[in-house]
């Protein structure tokens, strides 16, 4: 980069660092490329034609106020609609915990805003959510990550770093958790343990920022409760998206939160962008309201369901020994660890020569571990493809390993 500029650039910005993920999407756009890099969901998901009518609905009887600035807080309709569909599924909550956002990235950044100074600590998984991590580390955050197992945040890992860090007298501020099919390794916590984080977070005096965009795209098992529903003091913040269900197009997402915390969100807001899109919010609104959403969240998990199955099958016939992977019930990826002599920056380059691209595990590690690991998304390919890009990994691996 040209130093012109250095001198005008603030001290966050210089804490601002690419996205590995969004590099890597670069490298893929070359149509022999296949890509299991990003966390795309599938084309074949878009409600297209439903969407058109019902844009055309909104145009016709609500023309003025969709093509008018709205309010921060987002469209009463929508958040009304959330509430009530929260509500049936246990959670106790009225519009005053929501707040719309434009995207889930919008709302970890401006929970960054709002919590962190410079040298406050955020508690998070190994690994975890790089865009979480990226959007904290702005304003100045540091990290303690917690191991993980096959049911997600392992409890007494946890107890044992606060108060660790309490003796240091490091100042943390929140727990950074994604309980369901987690990003990237794709576990799900179960209930009582969701019960036995929420309760240490409790005694240590700190939130929990429950990042959920993968909850409902569960394919078996019983889904487990939010850990909001399961809060009894107001210390969950939970983010939701539209992303995974509906379009990752129109950048909407929602918060649940205490009143006191939606408040302040939104005070933050309104230095970001005043209000998402307020025609696009009332496009969700009225999919929601047809009963459209369920109908296509259907169509979501068994088509993601096959694709899961397939690539599981493809890795089963195609990899090498010594490489093994997670089996998720539900959400986008699976974690793949690798033989521990390989080290996946430089299996990469090899597979990016043969046309198929991942995401280096590393990246969703806070303490630079995880150089073994691979992210793989299976929700974007098609069968084909997946069969022929877990090949050419398959052939990457077994040349690095030699």
């Amino acid at each position: 980069m040209s130093e012109r500029f250095e001198k005008f650039f603030s001290l966050s910005s210089q804490n601002m660092k690419r996205s590995a993920i969004r590099e890597i999407l670069k490298l893929t756009q070359k149509p022999e490329m296949i890509s299991f890099a990003g966390g795309l969901p599938s084309p074949d998901s878009f409600p297209i034609e439903d969407v058109k009518k019902i844009a055309v609905e909104v145009l016709e009887e609500e023309g003025a106020a969709a093509l008018q600035y709205g309010t921060t807080e987002g469209d009463i309709k929508l958040r009304s609609l959330l509430a009530e569909r929260h509500k049936s599924q246990g959670v106790n909550l009225t519009t005053d915990n929501i707040v719309i956002t434009t995207g889930s990235q919008q709302a970890l950044d401006l929970l960054g805003k709002i919590f962190i100074n410079p040298g406050d600590y955020v508690v998070c998984g190994l690994p975890s959510y790089l865009g979480g991590l990226n959007a904290f580390s702005v304003y100045g955050a540091k990290f303690r990550g917690i191991a993980l197992d096959n049911y997600g945040m392992i409890p007494d890992e946890l107890e044992r770093v606060l108060n660790e860090l309490e003796q240091e007298q490091k100042r943390v501020k929140f727990i950074y958790i994604i309980p369901d099919f987690q990003n990237p390794a794709g576990v799900t916590i179960p209930r009582e343990r969701r019960l036995e984080i929420i309760r240490i977070a409790e005694r240590h005096n700190l939130l929990i920022v429950e990042d959920s965009p993968y909850r409902e795209v569960r394919f078996e098992g019983e889904a487990q409760p939010l850990m909001y529903a399961l809060d009894s003091s107001g210390i969950v913040i939970t983010l939701h998206t539209f992303s995974k269900v509906f379009a990752p197009g129109f950048r909407l997402a929602w918060v649940l939160a205490h009143p006191d915390i939606i408040d302040k969100i939104v005070i933050a807001k309104q230095a970001a962008d005043l209000c998402s899109p307020v025609f696009l919010q009332k496009i969700a609104a009225r999919y929601i309201e047809k009963g459209l959403l369920d109908i296509n969240l259907e169509k979501i998990i068994k088509l993601y369901r096959e694709r899961r199955d397939h690539m599981l099958k493809c890795l089963t016939e195609e990899m090498p020994a010594g490489v093994s992977w997670t089996e998720p019930q539900g959400g986008l990826f699976l974690f793949v660890t690798l033989p521990p002599s390989v080290d996946a920056a430089r299996l990469l380059e090899r597979a990016i020569k043969k046309n198929v691209a991942f995401v280096c595990g590393s990246v969703f590690y806070c303490n630079d571990e995880g150089h073994n690991t691979i992210r793989i998304n299976f929700s974007y390919a098609g069968h084909d493809e997946t069969c022929i890009g877990i090949k050419r990994l398959a052939e990457a691996i077994r040349e690095e390993t030699a």
